[in-house]
């Protein structure tokens, strides 16, 4: 069986994506998952990941690192990972890897925490620049496969590559058009998005350079977390 590691629910966007398709698609999966220190993981995270990162898989002797990564050698052992038209599944990848590495202005400014909610102190240009992109491609995908998901719909790992945005969307209240806002809500519905939310929410830790960031960007109106 495979053996997913990740880091804490409420703040790790990238291992959300893998644990996402993994969890959606009935994929079976160990979770280990390895709590954010107060200081550098490196050494830590070392001890299973070569790149001191999170997530990884395991599968036997196999070490499969970075989101990205994963989801392909996944597609390679199970069907529905990508869609199955070939148009869909082009249009999916090039969207994952846009995700994968753009949006810079929206992971800097609004660092995942699923379970508080966040007024901004400010609204700037580049965020909005990342917002609007995000629901051109959504509009695109959505338009062009139908929906409710992305490219159709089944949820795949485009969804899965953008259901740390949805949790983010809730988070810090960025506005969205009619659809956008409709597929946001459709991807935090998904039986997957429901249980990583649930179990973000029970988790006791907190790691203190994440709630500083979060701090020092926005006013916390709202903590759903445990307070045990």
């Amino acid at each position: 069986m495979y053996t997913l590691y990740i880091a804490n629910k409420n703040y790790s966007s990238w291992s959300l994506r893998p644990w996402a398709v993994m969890t959606e698609l009935g994929i079976p999966f160990e979770e280990n998952l390895v709590v954010f220190a107060d200081g550098p993981n490196w050494e830590e995270f070392r001890k299973f990941s070569p790149s001191g990162l999170v997530p990884c898989l395991k599968d036997g002797e196999v070490t499969i690192w970075e989101s990205l990564a994963i989801v392909e050698y996944l597609a390679e052992r199970h069907p529905g990972v990508w869609p199955e038209d070939a148009v869909a599944r082009a249009w999916a990848r090039s969207a994952t890897a846009e995700m994968h590495g753009g949006f810079s202005a929206l992971r800097n400014q609004c660092s995942m925490t699923c379970g508080q909610r966040v007024q901004l102190h400010e609204f700037g240009d580049s965020l909005k620049k990342d917002l609007d992109r995000l629901q051109e491609l959504w509009t695109e995908g959505l338009g062009n496969f139908g929906g409710p998901f992305l490219t159709g719909q089944s949820f795949t790992a485009v969804d899965a590559f953008y259901a740390p945005v949805a949790f983010r969307i809730q988070t810090y209240g960025l506005p969205l058009k009619d659809k956008s806002a409709a597929y946001v809500q459709s991807l935090l519905n998904t039986d997957s998005i429901q249980a990583w939310y649930e179990e973000a929410l029970k988790e006791p830790w907190r790691e203190a350079a994440h709630e500083e960031e979060i701090a020092a960007v926005g006013t916390v109106i709202a903590d759903y977390r445990t307070t045990d």
